[in-house]
């Protein structure tokens, strides 16, 4: 049965006069099981990979590859589904024409699927809102799904259907599965696919190498596994009169919550977080509180994960208001460091931004300052990555130049990893 607790970091002292409360809460799960197995409802899998002209011959087999090693990962029970799409979206496997248009895995149809992959073959163009509303509606055909998860697969850009329409199918989609996305290459949009992942509470990488897709379809899908929470909530309940300000996940990546809000009672708001396994996720709450007289103290939120209501564990965060400085002037470490990782997420991503439209005054600018935010936070990774577009010439003051040449998949790579974040040291 999973655990969950729950740990406030903060600095409840604040000034007179002061409003704002930051804190940093880290919610761990233990014993999370394996999906569809903990009395939560069915686990359902569906497999979506781009069979676009533009996926050629190496990358269609290679996705061929990847996709089979995603299967062989899917526990036996699951419900799953492969989709093949290009400008539409194609039922690969099960061959089912009307009705539940999913199956159980076992060794049968685990064998079929595999064979179902093997037709795949590279034409037409590329249309993913019909791809998320194709999942969707296989999703909808299996009532006893309590946790709905899938691997989307591109190459390019979605050049066949309005910008509208593939956020129509977000927006559709939004809340009723989480994907997981990878592009393979560098001819497709990180911004597009970032928006598709962001809103169905998953992750975005590049593959830059066609050979590495196997291994990575097979990490994600044997993580999917290990989440035997299906859903779970965070709420914030804040006193009359405070204002919510904004709940961001903050590690092990950069996810603002905060317009996913839902109101629970005229006091408390509701956040999703989707499917949990063994692990463990930092979350930087923000409450705006009226201010009391000196001296005074106050509780500004509670701060619970919830599993279908049931409260699973609980954080407070207070407030105190004080006249020594040497109290209130102090900056909690944990939402410090949190608030340079999401600071540093944004200049990434806005560097990369002017880099493309040619302004390169504001792309040295902001991945100057990135290259600052990366070592006052400790972001190895983010330093490494950042070094592969500018040459640093002092990383402590962020002083950079913009590399003449730079490989495109470099590139993209920093702007994918933007958003992953590292613990405080």
């Amino acid at each position: 049965m999973a655990t969950f607790s729950a740990a406030v970091y903060q600095n409840e002292f604040l000034p007179d006069g002061g409003t704002d409360v930051n804190s940093i809460v880290t919610i761990e799960c233990t014993g999370a099981g394996q999906a569809g197995r903990t009395g939560g409802g069915d686990a359902g899998e569906i497999i979506i990979v781009d069979t676009s002209g533009s996926m050629g011959v190496s990358n269609m087999e290679a996705a061929k590859t990847a996709a089979r090693a995603a299967v062989e990962q899917i526990t036996d029970g699951t419900w799953f589904a492969i989709v093949a799409g290009n400008h539409q979206a194609y039922l690969a496997y099960p061959p089912a024409r009307a009705g539940v248009g999913m199956v159980r895995m076992d060794p049968t149809t685990r064998f079929q699927a595999i064979q179902s992959i093997q037709t795949f073959r590279a034409d037409g163009g590329t249309a993913i809102g019909t791809w998320l509303t194709l999942a969707r509606r296989l999703f909808a055909s299996v009532p006893s799904l309590g946790q709905k998860h899938a691997i989307l697969l591109t190459d390019g850009e979605n050049h066949n259907e309005r910008p509208e329409d593939l956020d129509r199918a977000i927006s559709e989609a939004t809340g009723e599965f989480q994907c997981d996305c990878r592009g393979v290459g560098v001819q497709w949009k990180v911004e597009e696919i970032r928006k598709v992942a962001q809103a169905l509470l998953g992750t975005v990488d590049i593959i830059p190498h066609p050979q590495l897709m196997a291994q990575e379809f097979s990490n994600i899908m044997s993580t999917a596994m290990g989440r035997g929470v299906a859903d779970a909530e965070l709420r914030v309940w804040a006193p009359q009169g405070a204002q919510v300000q904004f709940v961001r996940q903050v590690s092990p990546q950069v996810e603002d919550l905060t317009s996913r809000s839902v109101q629970v009672n005229p006091l408390t708001t509701a956040y999703p977080t989707g499917a949990w396994g063994d692990e463990s996720r930092d979350y930087h709450v923000q409450v705006r509180l009226a201010p009391k007289a000196v001296g005074q103290e106050q509780l500004a939120a509670r701060i619970q994960i919830t599993i279908a209501g049931q409260v699973q564990a609980q954080g407070l965060v207070k407030a105190r208001w004080s006249s020594d400085e040497s109290l209130t002037a102090r900056i909690n470490p944990e939402v410090a460091h949190y608030t340079g990782q999401t600071e540093l997420a944004s200049a990434i991503q806005e560097g990369l931004a002017a880099k493309a439209m040619g302004d390169e005054a504001t792309a040295t600018l902001k991945l100057g300052r990135a290259v600052k935010l990366a070592a006052q936070t400790g972001n190895a990774e983010a330093t490494t990555r950042l070094r592969k577009v500018v040459d640093i010439t002092d990383e402590r003051e962020g002083t950079v130049r913009l590399k003449r040449a730079v490989d495109k998949a470099d590139e993209m790579a920093l702007d994918t990893a933007s958003t992953k974040t590292t613990r405080i040291r």
